[in-house]
């Protein structure tokens, strides 16, 4: 049997995915699951990459007890963070998680010296401080005199794997350092930060085949035969590959940790409109971009879960959150402030209370005041996605954990008066498989692919209902734009 496998590793968790194609039916099933984290080291939160490399090794061992022998594997993370490998091939250090607080004026000081119109025209890139260009700006200068080379994280972990080194476009493209119009690395911005062209492995397109995992992991590990192919190794061009989506009026939300909503398009669109409402160009496989926001996510809810030391289920939380009136704050989720605060509820609370909301109390009022609020920050998106690309938005795919949350599908639906399709919920395996078996031509392309996961999974649909949220849509959009001058 030709089994493939995703290795999926996102900012909380990471697994491993086994998938194969029965009876025209996609199959998927989860092997593994570890833990991830960052932890503070030497003044910085830093990721334990070597922990990452042992559990993708003990996921195959298990994967080996199953009699299976022979297998495909591709591995997709988070993007932004990179790993400085020395000339004796070794990494020089753990690599600094894009959460960590070195990175919080970089924007503002790199952007002096180069305007951001100039850095957008080159890149189509979101301006997020935590973007792997502003952490190579801050990065130690004698780390990087040392550098060889310099990795995104899936790509670190396909070379330790198999001895080979590659840089993949889809999470490349996010460090805000490729130019749209050349393919490569822009040399201006690498001269800003220090680094050079041949510092990056070569550039590939999703599909490409990396090699065999190498000997010495066999000797160590009873796993099988093991091919890795370089997926679409962020974790969101995968997602938007096992997104089901068909026609042309289409959008996606990807809705885990973080929400990513956007529009696949066959050419880049970083005019002045884009750059304006801060939409990114993202690279994706097959000669797409992932025209996109990049919104604060489920990050707050996973924090609070932890922070109520984890006595309520997620399904346990949103049975609660039911229960109380949604709207009753307004929040902009995508304040820096969530980003990583010591303690997100008391985060989540002090906004309110700075701007004059009403402050949530109770387990189910901060998760109303979440969900609720990211909802309208959905149908915001919504809205000005449609402007930017001059066509309206007939359905939203959401994909991933947020799939499950029906109370957020239905007032996202409902304010924004758009149909949504919720599912799958493991769209990033599913998308990184799917690349697996169109390399190894067991899928003709991902057309067919889509077509297959639509007939694979039951997915949930939202209609509209009477929208007598229209008004608070407008009060929240209103609110955001007052907010926006007083930062300003």
């Amino acid at each position: 049997m030709r089994a493939y496998v995703a290795v999926d590793i996102g900012a909380s968790s990471g697994r491993l995915m086994l998938a194969n194609i029965e009876n025209q039916h996609f199959k998927l099933k989860e092997v593994h699951r570890f833990k991830n984290g960052f932890r503070a080291e030497d003044g910085h939160d830093r990721w334990d990459v070597d922990h990452l490399v042992k559990e993708i090794l003990v996921g195959l061992e298990k994967i080996k007890r199953m009699h299976i022998r022979d297998v495909r594997l591709g591995i997709d993370t988070w993007a932004v963070d990179y790993v400085l490998v020395g000339n004796n091939g070794q990494k020089l250090c753990d690599p600094v998680s894009y959460r960590d607080k070195r990175t919080e004026n970089a924007v503002k000081v790199l952007t002096s010296e180069l305007p951001r119109e100039y850095i957008y025209e080159k890149t189509g890139i979101q301006f997020q401080n935590f973007n792997t260009l502003y952490q190579l700006f801050t990065e130690d200068r004698e780390k990087l005199a040392q550098t060889d080379r310099i990795m995104m994280m899936p790509d670190y972990l396909g070379y330790v794997l198999t001895g080979n080194a590659v840089t993949e476009v889809t999470n490349a493209s996010t460090t805000q350092m490729l130019n749209l119009r050349e393919g490569l690395f822009d040399k201006d911005l690498l001269h800003k930060v220090n680094v050079y062209q041949n510092q990056f492995p070569r550039l590939v397109e999703s599909g490409t085949v990396l090699g065999n995992i190498s000997h010495k992991w066999h000797l160590k590990y009873d796993i099988p035969e093991t091919e890795v192919i370089t997926v679409a190794t962020h974790d969101t061009a995968s997602a938007v590959l096992g997104t089901p989506g068909k026609g042309e009026n289409w959008a996606f939300l990807s809705s885990g940790t973080w929400s990513l909503l956007g529009a696949e398009l066959n050419t880049p669109e970083n005019g002045l409109a884009a750059f304006k409402e801060n939409y990114t160009n993202e690279w994706g496989a097959y000669g797409t971009y992932r025209f996109l926001k990049n919104i604060m996510g489920l990050w707050m809810a996973q924090c609070i879960k932890h922070e109520y030391h984890d006595k309520y289920s997620f399904a346990q939380l949103a049975d609660l959150a039911v229960k109380e009136a949604p709207f009753q704050q307004f929040i902009d989720v995508n304040d820096d402030r969530f980003i990583n605060p010591k303690n997100m509820l008391q985060a989540l609370q002090d906004y309110c209370r700075e701007h004059q909301q009403k402050i949530p109390q109770t387990p189910g009022e901060v998760m109303m005041a979440i969900y609720s609020n990211l909802s309208l920050f959905y149908a915001n998106e919504l809205q000005k996605l449609a402007q930017i690309l001059g066509h309206p938005i007939e359905t939203l795919n959401i994909v991933g954990g947020g799939s499950n949350v029906a109370l957020m599908n239905q007032l996202t639906s409902t304010l924004s008066g758009v149909q949504v399709i919720a599912g799958p919920s493991e769209a990033t395996a599913i998308g990184n498989i799917l690349v697996q078996m169109i390399t190894t031509n067991q899928l003709p392309n991902i057309e067919a692919g889509r077509q297959l996961i639509a007939k694979s999974f039951n997915l949930k649909i939202y209609q509209p209902e009477s929208n007598h949220y229209a008004k608070t849509l407008k009060a929240y959009q209103a609110y955001l734009a007052e907010s926006s001058e007083g930062d300003d």
